[in-house]
C-alpha cells in the first residue's frame, strides 16, 4: 500500500538508452534532479552533476567520504546518555567550475540560445560529456565540448577536458575556478525552513543551509595554506571542530594553437585559472583540467598538499586520455560480474534496462573506493543525512557487493570493526556489556539526537552479526572471522543478553527498542528485533565453537583477547533458544511487537496522497499509537531470515502488512517485492521492484534532488536478483528458485560465490546455468542438487 507517482522524464528530455542516460535540454524542472541523477563519484570522491559553469546551481556539492566537520547537539530538554555531538559531510572546495565568456558575454543556460544541447552519462566508460552550440547574441556560433570523470584508478583524483570552437573569430576567456562554499558568503544566515515544524525533513542534511552548503552561523574550512607556483594552486584548510585536514591542488593543461595569456590568482575562497585568447574559426582551444584532493584525521596540511603535489605530476605525465581508458577498465570489471540484464514487455523495455543499470552504476560509484570508510546513505551525490552511515550498508548494499565484489565487503566490514572501540564507550555509557554500534555516524560514534528512531534501533548490532554471516557465507573467507568478525560477534552477542531478560515464561525477552520500522518506536518485543537477536546469539556461540574445534590457535588468541569462556556461550545459546517471538493465535501472523496489533489501524486509503511522507505531517505520537508501518518490518525477518517461517506465515503477514504499509522509507519497496515474489504475489512483486528500480530516476518519493538512494539502488538488484532469480544461500550452500513474472522475457545475472563465477540467463522456456571460473560447484536448482563445471552449461526446463 504505497501511494507515489511514478514520473519518468519526458523521452525529448532524458531519451531511453540502455548504457547512458542523456539530457538533451536544460530545464529548470529537472536540473536539481539531474544534479543528482549525473553525479560522478568513486566512492571516495564526488561532485554533483552541476553544469560545467557553476551555475545556475540549485545544490552544488563535492563531498569527501568520511570528511566531516562535528558540532555540539542542543536537546530542548536533556538527559544521561543521549548523543552529544553531531557530525556533518562537509561541502569541500569546488574545482569543477569553468565559466566561458564569448565577446565578454558569459555562457549563461537560463538564457543562451542552444541550437544543439546533449549531456551524457556514460555508465560503461564512466564520464559525463557536454555538448553544445551557443548562438552568441554577437552573432557567433560557439561549439562547447566538456568530458568530466571522477578516477576509479585513482581514487584522489577528478578532471574536465573543455574544449571551445567558434565558427568566427572572437575574443574568448575561460575561467577556470576553485570556489569554496563551506564558509558562505553569508555568516550567521538561518534558512527559516528550519524553524517551521512542518517544513522540517529529517532526511535532509539538517545543520547545513541546502541553498548555500554552508553551516549556520560559523566558518567550517580553517584556511592554513595558500600556494601558486607555475599556475598550479594548492590549497590546505582545517575543520574548525572535528579538526580535519584537507588539501586540494589543481592543474592545468592547455592546447591553445593561438597567442594567448593566462592569469593565476589563489584564494582560499575562490581561486581562478584564466585563459584569454583569440579564437580562430573553426580551430579546437582545449583547456585540460586536473584536481587532486587528500584529506587526513591526523596529517598536516602541509604533508597532504605534497601528496596533492606528487599525483598531480603522475596524472599529468600520463595524461587526459589514460584517465579514461583506466576509467573504463574498472568499469569493465565491475560489470562483467555486476550487470543485470531485462526484457520488460510492460514499461518500455530499453527505459527499464536503462534504469536498472542507473542504479547498478551508481552502486560502483559509491562503493569502488571507499577503502577505510563506510557507504554514505546518499553515497556522495549529495549531503541529505548529513553524508552519515546507517544499517543500510549491512543489509542492502553488502548483500550486492559479497556476490559481485567481495574484496569491497571484507573492507567494509573490517570498517565497521574499525567502530569497536567507540562502540564498547557507547555500550559501557548505557551500562551495556559488549559493544553498541552507533544507528547514525561518521566517525564512529551515536549521531543520531533523536534516540526513539535512534539509538533504540538496538537492531543494528544484529543487522551487522547477519551480514558477517552473508559474507562468509558467500564468499568462504574464513581468515576474516579470525581476523575481526569473531571479535564482532562476541561483542554484539554480549549485547543482547544485557539487553534482554527473562521473564516469568522463562522465555528470552528484549524491551524498550524500535525496530526498522520507524512509525512504531520503543516497543517491547520487536519480532524483527527478536529474530535478528537470536541469530546474532547463535551464529556467534557456533562461530566460536567452530574455532575452536577448526583453528585451535585463532580460537585460543581470541578468547584471551575477549575473556570468553566457555558459560558466556552457553549463556547465548539459552538466550537463544529461549527467545520470544510475538504469536497471534486468533489470525496466525507474527504481530510487530507486543502490543502492536491493539492499536487502531491508520486507513492508508482515506489519506490524502499530499500527506505522505506521514513524518512530515503528523506529530510522533499521532503515529505511534496506531498500527501503521513506515517501511517493512516483519516482511524484512521474513526476507532476511527465510527459514524461520513456513510459506503460509510468510502469505499470511505479508498480507496483513501490507495493507498498512506506506513506504515513506525508500527501503521498503525492495523487500516487500522480494518476499512478494516469493510467495507468489506476482503484481505485488513487479509494483514494488518498479518503486524500487525508479525512486530517484522517477523521483518517486519526490526528493531525488536531494540525492541517490544508495541503499535502494541495492535493492533493486536484490528484488531483480533474490526476488525473480529467487537467489538463496545458507551455510554455504547456494540455492536458486527463479520466479520470473509473465511480464519479463528475460533475466540476466552473474554471481560470485566461493570464488566461482556464475551466470544465469532465465526465460519462461528455458534457464542456463553456466559456471566459467573456478571449481565445480553444488547448486541447489528448484528443488534438486546439480553439480556446475567449467565448459558444461547446465539447460533446465522452467516448472
Amino acid at each position: 500500500m504505497i501511494k507515489r507517482t511514478i514520473e519518468v522524464p519526458p523521452e525529448h528530455v532524458f531519451p531511453p538508452d540502455e548504457w547512458r542516460v542523456i539530457e538533451t535540454q536544460w530545464t529548470d524542472h529537472f536540473n536539481t534532479r539531474a544534479e543528482s541523477a549525473l553525479a560522478l563519484s568513486n566512492g571516495y570522491l564526488g561532485v554533483r552533476g552541476c553544469p560545467d559553469e557553476g551555475v545556475p546551481v540549485t545544490s552544488p556539492g563535492t563531498f569527501i567520504n568520511g570528511f566531516h566537520e562535528t558540532w555540539p547537539i542542543v536537546h530542548a530538554e536533556d538527559a544521561y546518555g543521549l548523543a552529544r555531538t553531531g557530525q556533518t559531510m562537509v561541502n569541500v572546495p569546488d574545482a569543477t567550475a569553468i565559466q566561458l565568456y564569448v565577446d565578454d558575454e558569459p555562457l549563461y543556460l537560463p538564457t543562451a540560445r542552444t541550437r544543439e544541447y546533449r549531456r551524457v552519462l556514460d555508465m560503461r566508460d564512466g564520464v559525463l560529456t557536454r555538448e553544445l552550440t551557443w548562438s552568441t547574441p554577437s552573432g557567433k556560433h560557439v561549439t562547447v565540448r566538456s568530458t568530466r570523470l571522477v578516477s576509479f584508478e585513482h581514487r584522489h583524483v577528478l578532471a574536465v577536458s573543455y574544449e571551445v570552437t567558434t565558427d568566427l573569430p572572437a575574443p574568448i576567456a575561460i575561467s577556470s575556478r576553485i570556489v569554496n562554499r563551506a564558509n558562505g558568503p553569508t555568516p550567521g544566515h538561518v534558512d527559516p525552513s528550519h524553524h517551521l515544524g512542518r517544513h522540517i525533513d529529517p532526511r535532509l542534511d539538517r545543520h547545513v543551509d541546502p541553498r548555500l552548503g554552508t553551516r549556520i552561523g560559523r566558518r567550517v574550512l580553517e584556511p592554513l595554506l595558500v600556494d601558486e607556483t607555475d599556475g598550479r594552486v594548492v590549497l590546505g584548510y582545517r575543520t574548525v571542530s572535528s579538526g580535519m585536514t584537507l588539501a586540494l591542488a589543481v592543474d592545468h593543461e592547455l592546447e591553445v594553437p593561438s597567442p594567448h595569456h593566462v592569469t593565476v590568482s589563489a584564494d582560499p575562497d575562490r581561486s581562478e585559472f584564466v585563459l584569454t585568447v583569440d579564437a580562430e574559426p573553426n580551430v579546437p582551444i582545449r583547456m585540460i583540467k586536473y584536481a587532486a584532493y587528500q584529506t587526513s584525521r591526523s596529517a598536516t596540511v602541509d604533508d597532504l598538499a605534497a601528496r596533492c603535489r606528487h599525483t598531480l605530476d603522475r596524472i599529468r605525465t600520463n595524461g587526459f586520455a589514460a584517465l579514461v581508458d583506466a576509467q573504463r577498465a574498472n568499469l569493465d570489471r565491475f560489470w562483467d560480474r555486476a550487470d543485470v540484464t531485462v526484457e520488460d514487455t510492460v514499461r518500455h523495455p530499453v527505459r527499464m534496462q536503462q534504469a536498472v543499470r542507473w542504479n547498478l552504476f551508481h552502486l560502483a560509484q559509491a562503493t569502488w573506493r571507499a577503502e577505510g570508510a563506510g557507504i554514505p546513505a546518499k553515497g556522495l551525490t549529495g549531503d541529505a543525512y548529513d553524508g552519515h552511515y546507517f544499517w543500510d550498508t549491512e543489509t542492502w548494499v553488502l548483500p550486492f557487493l559479497a556476490y559481485t565484489q567481495p574484496r569491497i565487503a571484507r573492507n567494509l566490514l573490517r570498517f565497521r570493526h574499525s567502530m569497536l572501540p567507540s562502540a564498547r564507550a557507547r555500550a559501557r555509557e548505557l551500562k551495556v556489556r559488549g559493544a553498541l554500534f552507533p544507528w547514525r555516524t561518521i566517525r564512529g560514534d551515536e549521531a543520531s539526537a533523536y534516540y526513539q528512531a535512534g539509538t533504540a534501533q538496538f537492531h543494528l548490532n544484529a543487522d551487522i552479526a547477519y551480514a558477517i554471516r552473508r559474507y562468509l557465507d558467500v564468499r568462504d573467507d574464513d581468515g576474516f572471522i579470525a581476523e575481526t568478525g569473531a571479535e564482532m560477534l562476541v561483542e554484539t552477542a554480549r549485547s543482547w543478553i544485557d539487553l534482554g531478560f527473562y521473564g516469568e515464561d522463562d522465555q528470552f525477552h528484549i524491551h524498550g527498542v524500535t525496530g526498522p520500522d520507524e512509525y512504531t518506536a520503543v516497543v517491547d518485543d520487536n519480532a524483527y528485533t527478536n529474530l535478528m537477536a537470536r541469530l546474532n546469539l547463535h551464529y556467534a556461540a557456533t562461530t566460536m565453537r567452530r574455532l575452536e574445534a577448526e583453528r585451535p590457535e585463532d580460537h585460543r588468541r581470541l578468547v584471551d583477547e575477549l575473556r570468553v569462556d566457555p558459560a558466556e556461550i552457553e549463556e547465548w545459546t539459552r538466550a537463544a533458544e529461549r527467545m520470544y517471538v510475538p504469536h497471534d493465535p486468533k489470525r496466525d501472523i507474527t504481530p510487530q511487537d507486543a502490543t502492536f496489533l491493539s492499536h487502531e489501524r491508520w486507513d492508508l486509503d482515506a489519506t490524502p496522497v499530499e500527506e505522505f511522507p506521514l513524518l512530515l505531517h503528523h506529530h510522533p505520537l499521532t503515529i505511534y499509537r496506531r498500527q501503521v508501518l513506515k517501511q517493512a518490518d516483519v516482511v524484512m525477518a521474513m526476507f532476511l531470515l527465510g527459514n524461520e517461517f513456513t510459506p503460509e506465515q510468510k502469505r499470511r503477514n505479508f498480507e496483513y502488512y501490507d495493507p498498512i504499509t506506506t513506504g515513506d522509507s525508500s527501503l521498503s519497496a525492495s523487500i516487500q517485492s522480494v518476499v512478494a515474489s516469493e510467495i507468489g504475489d506476482e503484481r505485488a512483486a513487479c509494483r514494488y521492484l518498479d518503486l524500487a528500480v525508479l525512486v530517484d530516476i522517477a523521483d518517486v518519493a519526490g526528493n531525488a534532488s536531494n540525492g541517490v538512494h544508495i541503499a535502494s539502488a541495492a535493492g533493486a538488484w536484490m528484488g531483480l536478483v533474490f526476488g525473480f532469480g529467487g537467489v538463496r544461500d545458507f551455510d554455504g550452500q547456494l540455492a536458486i528458485d527463479p520466479r520470473l513474472p509473465a511480464r519479463f522475457r528475460s533475466l540476466g545475472f552473474s554471481l560470485r560465490f566461493h570464488d566461482r563465477q556464475l551466470r544465469l540467463r532465465i526465460t519462461h522456456e528455458h534457464e542456463r546455468y553456466e559456471l566459467t571460473e573456478g571449481e565445480p560447484l553444488d547448486v541447489v536448482i528448484r528443488g534438486r542438487r546439480h553439480q556446475l563445471v567449467l565448459g558444461a552449461p547446465l539447460e533446465v526446463a522452467p516448472r
